[in-house]
């Protein structure tokens, strides 16, 4: 028998903490993220800045999931906020800009999805 995976709470249940602590650990994911991507484009570049990067992109994300907003527009908004942070981050043309962008969402989701399945995969083991 395999237990039931409640991944989602009921509306109107989440307290303050919850979302703070959501949000703060979604921002250091993508802070992380974001470094990887910055790395893989550019080389050595300081960890710092990616703490920059990370904190907008995850509150713009959580403020549409509580308040729940449209994912398609969010999702947007959070790429462009993104792009715009690498941009003046790490004073970057337009090219290169994409490309850090492009590498972050693909890493992002990659690793998010390793993550979530290893989540779900503890959650399912027996006993």
């Amino acid at each position: 028998m395999v237990p039931s995976l409640a991944l989602q709470t009921s509306v109107g249940t989440a307290t303050p903490l919850a979302v703070a602590g959501t949000a703060a650990l979604f921002a250091l994911f993508l802070s992380l993220t974001a470094h990887l991507a910055a790395r893989n484009v550019l080389g050595d570049v300081p960890v710092r800045d990616a703490f920059l990067v990370g904190p907008l992109p995850a509150a713009i994300a959580v403020v549409a999931a509580a308040l729940e907003l449209p994912s398609l527009p969010a999702v947007a908004l959070a790429l462009a906020v993104d792009a715009l942070l690498v941009r003046t981050v790490y004073d970057l043309d337009r090219r290169l800009t994409a490309g850090v962008t492009l590498i972050h969402a693909v890493v992002s989701v990659i690793l998010g999805s390793i993550l979530f399945s290893l989540y779900v995969l503890a959650l399912s083991a027996p006993g």
